[in-house]
């Protein structure tokens, strides 16, 4: 379907609460043209429930023609298998340390859940394309850091690979993995995976789902939009800590290279990604210069 779909055709798939469907339309034209990398992580990976809303989320996406690139984490997912194998894992500034024996776990993990999310999405009538290191392989990586063993920093990402896919009407899947020297997989975090595709194709937004509902300033107050700059001061005035601080980096990262504006938003909340791109008070905090 195009930006020409009226209507009428909208709301036969339009969810009851989602945002206003008389402004569905204006967004549509604002968008279409562009791209807008969604990355899908933190808990929510986990809530089959979220995982049902996030697939009707994308399905109504591809339905009104925009191009979107999916990219998915698996923290959770890979610690429950780790356990379930009674395999230790730690961390390194939020990274997993991954050995060999962890490596195959780790992929064998994301490529399952690739399969699922493309499943649904097919279920659902949305053409949706695997990519992952045993089919497509999208990214070469360099090691990130000796110590953190097979984890990689994207290094060159095919992306005539994904915009044939969209020019298709297809939503690429792309898992968290590369292939480094010797075809070692190496595994990558999700948001610098994301965070280097939307880079790459120069996204009109990336948006990063995860389990909080966007940066807080010193009051604990939600913010709405905030500049890089002014978003590496709350990292220096230790506002912003632990895990966040990697997500953090990588927006600003991503806004200074390329993506017009990066937003962190909360999965677990019903159509997160529907109120962020059809409503003009979005969802989240957005950056941007």
């Amino acid at each position: 379907m195009s930006q020409n779909i009226s209507l009428e055709e909208i709301k036969k798939f339009w969810p009851e609460d989602a945002p206003d469907i008389h402004n569905v339309q204006k967004y549509v034209s604002k968008y279409v043209k562009e791209k807008i990398v969604i990355k899908y992580g933190g808990n929510v990976l986990i809530d089959r429930g979220v995982f049902n809303n996030f697939i009707l989320d994308i399905n109504i996406l591809n339905k009104l023609g925009l191009s979107v690139i999916i990219v998915h984490g698996g923290g959770p997912r890979i610690k429950r298998e780790l356990d379930k194998k009674k395999i230790k894992s730690k961390f390194i500034d939020g990274l997993r340390v991954t050995n060999k024996n962890i490596i195959d776990v780790v992929e064998e993990v994301l490529i399952d859940f690739n399969n699922d999310i493309v499943k649904n999405l097919k279920k659902l009538g949305s053409n949706a394309v695997s990519f992952h290191t045993k089919n497509n392989n999208l990214i070469e990586v360099k090691p990130e850091r000796k110590e953190l063993g097979f984890v990689g920093l994207p290094n060159k990402i095919d992306s005539q690979l994904i915009e044939k896919t969209i020019s298709q009407n297809k939503i690429p899947i792309v898992a968290p993995l590369g292939i480094g020297e010797n075809h070692q997989t190496y595994n990558i975090n999700g948001d610098t995976a994301a965070s280097a595709i939307a880079k790459k194709l120069k996204s009109r937004r990336l948006l990063l789902m995860t389990n909080v509902e966007g940066v807080y300033d010193d009051q604990k107050k939600l913010i709405a939009e905030i500049k890089p700059f002014d978003l590496e001061n709350l990292i220096k005035w230790k506002v912003v800590q632990g895990g966040m601080i990697p997500k953090i980096k990588n927006c600003v990262d991503a806004v200074e290279n390329g993506v017009r504006g990066v937003v962190i938003l909360d999965g677990r909340k019903p159509h997160s990604i529907l109120h962020e791109i059809f409503s003009d008070q979005g969802s989240g905090t957005l950056i941007r210069e």
